[in-house]
Parts: C-alpha cells; sequence; structure tokens
C-alpha cells in the first residue's frame, strides 16, 4: 500500500522556497509526474523539496522512495527508505513499492520475458481439455461452476459459497476415472493424506504420500505434498529438497517457492526467505497474504529493528556530517540549520546524493547505504550483465522511457498463482464414447448439457420439461428451488467441448433432429400450439398467468423457435376446442421464482381451425388464416357510411358508462383506438372494433360467431345491433328508476 501523496511543506520550513520555484509547485509537479507514469522525474522533484527540509518530512521520503522503486532504481529507494525508517519506524506496507520494485527486478533477470507467455502454447493435446482451468492440473473431483466453467473442487473459491456447496460432476468424474485410473488413484491417495493431516496425524499422512509417490517419484502435486508434510514435522531440509526439486521442476509455479520459503525460514535462512517470498509476488502480484510475507521479511531484512528510530535524529545528522562524504573530494563546513555550500564536482553522478553538501538529503539517502548495497547483492547475486540490463535504468532512461509498455507496473495483472506455468504435451488419447455423455431422461446424447448443483447433467430441454412438474433432480430428488428461482441454465462448457471434438458425428445427428423438431415447431399453419382458454381478439392485449406444465412447454418453445407466437382458443363440449380462434404475439415473459409466468401478449390475425391433436400435453391444430373480403365502388361508400356511424355510436355508449366501469376497462383492455381512415386497410378490419367486441358484454357464443365474420359490414352492423340492444336495456332500467322515485 503506497502512502497517500503528502501536504506541500510550510513556506517558512523551505529555506529554498525564496531563491528559486516554491516548494508546493515543486511538490504538485512530482505528483503529477509519479501519476503519470515519470517516475524518474517525479523522484527528482521530491528529491529537490526534501534537500530544503529541515527538519526532513516523514511522508515525503516514503513518497520519493515509493518513485524510485518504481523507476527501478533500487539502491536509491533503500536509501530513501531508510531515511524514512530513521524518522519513525517503518511497517510492512510502507515497503509495498519497494517489494514490487524488488519483485519486478528479481522475476526480470532470473525469467526474461517468461510472464509475458501466453498460458498454453497454441494446439493443445486431446487430454489438456480435461486440465483445471485455475491450478492447470489434472481435474480431481470436477465441480461445476453456475457460469459453466468446470474446476477441481478444491480450486473452488473460498468466498464462493453456493458455488463450494455443489457436488461432483457425475459426468465428467466417470470420463476422468475411465480415462485416468492412475491419476485418480494417486489423487485419493493424496486426498487421504490430506485428511490425515486436518486429523492431526502427520506420521499417517506422510506414509500415504510415500506410497502415492511410489507410483509417480515425479509428480509435483506429491512432492510439495510431501514437503507440507516434512515442514508440519519440522523436518525442515527434507522439505527443503523437495522444495527445490520442484522450483527446478518449474519455477513459473508460486506454490513451489511458498512452500521452499517456509522450509527456509525454519532453517533460519532469512535472506533466502526473502528471495523466495519476492519470487512468489512477481508470478502472482495480486495475492495480498504473499504481499504481506514479502513485506514483513523485507522489513527485518533491510531495517531491522535495532536500527529502526533513533531517539535523536539531529545529532545522528550532525554527527554523520562530520566524515567526509563518499562521491565528494573533500567535506565541506556546515551551518546548523543552514544550507550547505555546493560540491567541488556538481556533475558527478553515482549512487550517492548529488547535492553531497545538503545535510538533510544525505541524511535521508548517505546512511549506511554500503551496508544496503551488500543486502541486495546477497539477495540478487552477480549475473551476467544482459540479465540486468533494464533492471536499473539511468535517470535520463527513466524520465525518457517509462512511459512506454513494459515500464509502468502493470496493476491488472492475472491474479491466477499458476497462470504461467507451461506443461509437457502428449498423454493418452482419449476414449470416449456417446454412452459417457447420454442424458438419463431422453436417453440420448447430451444436447446444451446443463448440470445441477447436485452433480448431475441433463439436456437443457429435458431439465426444462423435468422442472415444469417438480422443482427436483430427476435422478437424486434433491431441490432446485434455487436453480429453478435464478433460471441459471448455463451449458456446461467441458462436457460440450469433449462431445464436440471425439463424438462429432453423434453431435451432428443429435442436431440433425433437434433442428428438424424446433422447423416443426416454428410452422404458423400446420401443428400450430393452441392454448385453450378465453376468447382473444386481433390488436388487443391479452395478459396470460401461466402455472401448467403443458403451457410452461408450450410458451417456452414458442420463445425458443423464434416465433413468439401461439392460438388462443376457446373450449367445446364435442369438438375439444372451438372452430375459429386469434393468433397471438409473445411481447414479454415474467418468470417467477416456482416456474410460473405472466405472459404478455397481443392479438394478431384470426383463424380457422382445419384438424387439431395433441403434443406433450397440450394441443395443436392445422389452421388457415382469416381475411376480411374486400368492398369497391358503391359497396365502399356505403361501407365508410356505416363505419363511421357505428364508430360515433361506440364512443357514445362507453362515454355514457359509469365511471368505475370505465376504469376497470381502461385498466385492463387500454384506451379504445382511434378511427382508422381507411376502413379495410387491415386485413382483419379496424382496430377499434375489436377493441369493442371485446369489452361488450357478450356471450362468448355470440363473440366467437362474429370473429369468424369476413364481412367487415356484416361485423359493423352485428356491433349496431348489439349497442342498441344495450341502449334500449339501459334506458328501460332507467325508466323503472324514474317511476319508482316518482311513486315514492
Amino acid at each position: 500500500m503506497s502512502p497517500e501523496p503528502v501536504p506541500p511543506p510550510s513556506p517558512a520550513r523551505c529555506a529554498r522556497c525564496e531563491r528559486g520555484e516554491p516548494c508546493a509547485a515543486r511538490l504538485r509537479r512530482g505528483e503529477e509526474a509519479f501519476r503519470a507514469g515519470r517516475y524518474g522525474a517525479a523522484a527528482e522533484l521530491f528529491r529537490s523539496v526534501l534537500a530544503g527540509l529541515a527538519p526532513p518530512d516523514r511522508g515525503l521520503c516514503l513518497r520519493l522512495g515509493d518513485a524510485l522503486a518504481r523507476a527501478g532504481r533500487l539502491a536509491e529507494a533503500l536509501g530513501a527508505f531508510r531515511g524514512a525508517a530513521r524518522l519513525g519506524a517503518l511497517r510492512p506496507e510502507e515497503l509495498a513499492e519497494l517489494a514490487a520494485g524488488l519483485a519486478r527486478a528479481l522475476a526480470a533477470r532470473e525469467w526474461p520475458g517468461a510472464l509475458d507467455e501466453p498460458a498454453e502454447p497454441p494446439g493443445p493435446a486431446p487430454w489438456d481439455l480435461l486440465r483445471c482451468p485455475r491450478c492447470r492440473r489434472l481435474l480431481h473431483k470436477p465441480v461445476t461452476l453456475p457460469c459453466g466453467r468446470t474446476v477441481c473442487r478444491r480450486c473452488v473459491e473460498p468466498g464462493a459459497a453456493r458455488a463450494a456447496a455443489r457436488r461432483v460432476n457425475v459426468v465428467l468424474s466417470g470420463v476422468l476415472e475411465k480415462c485416468f485410473p492412475t491419476e485418480c488413484r494417486l489423487h485419493r491417495l493424496a486426498a487421504q493424506a490430506r485428511g490425515l493431516l486436518l486429523q492431526q496425524q502427520p506420521e499417517a499422512a506422510l506414509l500415504r504420500c510415500e506410497q502415492a509417490l511410489g507410483q509417480a517419484p515425479d509428480d509435483t502435486p506429491l512432492l510439495m505434498l510431501r514437503a507440507e508434510l516434512n515442514i508440519s514435522m519440522k523436518n525442515y531440509e527434507l522439505a527443503l529438497q523437495d522444495a527445490n526439486t520442484v522450483c527446478e521442476k518449474e519455477p513459473l509455479l508460486t506454490k513451489g517457492h511458498h512452500i521452499k520459503a517456509q522450509a527456509l525460514s525454519g532453517l533460519g535462512r532469512t535472506l533466502e526467505v526473502l528471495r523466495e517470498f519476492l519470487y512468489c509476488l512477481a508470478l502472482n502480484p495480486d495475492c495480498s497474504s504473499v504481499k504481506k510475507e514479502a513485506q514483513k521479511v523485507m522489513c527485518e531484512v533491510f531495517f531491522p529493528a535495532s536500527e529502526n528510530v533513533h531517539q535523536n535524529v539531529r545529532s545522528v545528522i550532525q554527527s554523520r556530517l562530520k566524515a567526509p562524504i563518499q562521491g565528494s573530494t573533500s567535506a565541506q563546513p556546515q551551518e546548523e540549520g543552514g544550507s550547505a555550500g555546493s560540491c567541488e564536482n556538481p556533475s558527478e553522478k553515482s549512487d550517492a546524493p548529488r547535492n553531497a553538501n545538503s545535510s538533510v538529503l544525505y541524511f535521508v539517502l548517505g546512511l549506511h547505504f554500503e551496508e544496503d548495497k551488500k543486502v541486495l547483492e546477497s539477495v540478487f547475486p552477480p549475473a551476467p550483465s544482459t540479465g540486468l540490463k533494464r533492471q536499473y535504468p539511468s535517470d535520463e532512461e527513466d524520465e525518457c522511457d517509462l512511459s512506454t509498455p513494459g515500464k509502468i507496473p502493470r496493476k491488472d495483472t492475472d491474479a491466477s498463482p499458476q497462470r504461467r506455468v507451461h506443461h509437457k504435451k502428449g498423454g493418452p488419447e482419449l476414449r470416449i464414447e456417446a454412452a459417457d455423455f447420454e442424458c438419463a431422461l431422453c436417453m440420448r446424447l447430451l444436447f446444451e448439457p446443463v448440470t445441477t448443483p447436485c452433480g448431475h447433467t441433463f439436456c437443457l430441454k429435458c431439465l426444462e420439461r423435468s422442472l415444469d412438474h417438480t422443482p427436483q433432480c430427476p435422478l437424486c430428488k434433491g431441490r432446485l428451488s434455487e436453480l429453478l428461482a435464478s433460471r441459471n441454465f448455463n451449458v456446461t462448457i467441458l462436457a460440450e467441448e469433449l462431445i464436440f471434438r471425439f463424438l462429432s458425428e453423434e453431435l451432428s445427428d443429435r442436431k440433425r433432429i433437434y433442428d428438424e423438431e424446433m422447423s416443426e415447431l416454428s410452422n404458423l399453419t400446420r401443428d400450430v400450439p393452441i392454448f385453450v382458454c378465453a376468447m382473444a381478439f386481433p390488436t388487443v392485449p391479452c395478459p396470460l398467468h401461466v402455472f401448467e406444465p403443458r403451457y410452461r412447454l408450450m410458451i417456452r418453445r414458442c420463445m425458443e423457435t423464434g416465433t413468439k407466437r401461439f392460438g388462443m382458443c376457446l373450449s367445446a363440449e364435442h369438438a375439444g376446442i372451438s372452430e375459429y380462434g386469434c393468433m397471438l404475439e409473445i411481447k414479454d415473459v415474467r418468470t417467477f421464482p416456482d416456474g410460473s409466468s405472466v405472459v404478455d401478449a397481443v392479438g394478431i390475425s384470426r383463424f380457422r381451425v382445419l384438424s387439431h391433436r395433441h403434443r406433450d400435453g397440450y394441443n395443436t391444430a392445422d389452421i388457415e388464416y382469416l381475411e376480411d373480403e374486400k368492398v369497391e365502388g358503391p359497396e365502399c361508400e356505403e361501407l365508410a357510411t356505416v363505419h363511421d356511424s357505428v364508430y360515433q355510436q361506440s364512443v357514445s355508449w362507453f362515454a355514457s358508462l359509469q365511471d368505475h366501469m370505465k376504469e376497470q376497462i381502461l385498466s385492463h383492455f387500454g384506451s379504445m383506438p382511434e378511427r382508422e381512415p381507411e376502413p379495410q386497410s387491415n386485413p382483419s378490419g379496424p382496430a377499434w372494433s375489436w377493441w369493442v367486441l371485446a369489452v361488450l358484454p357478450l356471450e362468448r357464443k355470440a363473440q366467437l360467431a362474429i370473429l369468424g365474420m369476413t364481412s367487415l359490414k356484416e361485423r359493423l352492423l352485428a356491433i349496431r345491433r348489439i349497442l342498441v340492444i344495450i341502449a334500449r336495456k339501459m334506458n328501460g332500467r332507467q325508466e323503472v328508476v324514474n317511476n319508482s322515485e316518482g311513486n315514492n
């Protein structure tokens, strides 16, 4: 964690502000350069502000150290942090940038360019599909997450409580047991060893681990497990041997370096512990636990408690100033609290401070500098110049080129511990058969496989149909209410990839059958799905509450095929469904946790039923669509007159209704549509006429008879007759009420 930008010092404290640019302005420019990634320039500006401060500012020392560390000038950064330690005990979290800089330098030296390579070379071997995407090893106890990806059960993130509750994928576990019997047996022995360790039986756990290593002596996970067991038993030398073997085989494996650090810590080899933690930090820069451990060890190595925070800082500064300053030809006389004279050779550049006559600057950057270099050399042994060429860039290079890619520390690196680990190619060919991926419901090859939290895999459509009837797993009867509520039916990616690669012919046949079914379901004249319920009319909204399993299936199929249409008919006592119906189009579907839904639909067109049958529990029908017969000449003029007359009559009738009746009609059917200029523009007739028929208090037989009319004039005249009858009844009731009031 980097310290926050420090506030500018008070002008009264800086003796140089009167002679040049105010320190507050330099500090602001330094912060701007830091944010822009020009860390060398930021360091020089912070250094110039510190040179004039008496006493020095601890926060600014830390900021200077951060800038130098990001610039890759690690020796100078150590000097800045040592100065901060003299002003106040350093906390490990204040060394985040220094730790990151050391880790980057160590990675650039040991593995130049390795961390920028892809995780896997192109063209993976067939069995690479069965590697865990997180640990990059063969899947062990595969668990399919809600997103559809499959990982080892031990690789499930601890915070994902619901995902952790998911059980092992039965289908994929069977494939692994069939194709990798030896590896699965080793996994079981390793799991037994870990279980015994948790039960405080390390000797028995070590015995199981040795048994497994007898069958696979070079297995990296088993070697790491044996090292962990030896660490728990304080056999640090034996643990270190296994850790060294792992790090030699897989130098980019974070866990290997972490175990090695633990073994070295037990042996008291602190500098080597620091180096291993820096390896871990370089491989996994976003791991908070690794950061904390690396920073803690750095604090102990570079800033031991015996050197942290002297009681009298000013006296220490003065005593150091009495000796000749390294890097200058002679010591210059100093005035306590004042500015110093210039160095005899001001252009000379070294790891020592540029302004050797500034007491505060020398205190911040010069104390125990040679000791720091020795510590650095012990952590970074001498190496060929090619590996260290870019490790410590010069000031000029830093200020010119640090904005280029690769020099600014990247904060968005992948946090996966083994993201760069390479594995050898080859391995056994997978012996996969269609029976390995058979749906237990349809007994066919899995198509769009979905895995339930209880670990069973089904075709997506099969599972949805099963959940229409009961919220339980068809095999183990486990509760699937949460799955039903979330509708999180993501395809199991690994199962789909294995089927695609190894069962391509069977998958093609399965897809052909599915496409044929979808094509058949998409036909809007033959086997059209029929919802037997209420009366529906063209252009009129028809909201539905769907809860029966057969209709849940029907609505889902309408959505899947893309037609989003189904027919609505009345029930008929002898025929089963009415002769005429209306085609509806789905506008929206809102599904509830119990699987039921509210379907917002609107009438599209009328049809006549030619024949009907059943499909999976719901009705289907062969239909023909109905359209109004067109008229021309005098008949068209007569139709226009009737149209306008009936429209005005309908408006007057609706206006005569009581307010509460109007509100009920408007809330359910909406407002009455406007009159169309041309009555015959719509093949089904004007929208307002269907709205009136929907709201009029008619018997279903009368509504059905009018729905089947193909003459617009006859339909308008039928509406007129109905309105006249309703008006007479209303007038008759009013006369009765008036007579009753008169008699009273």
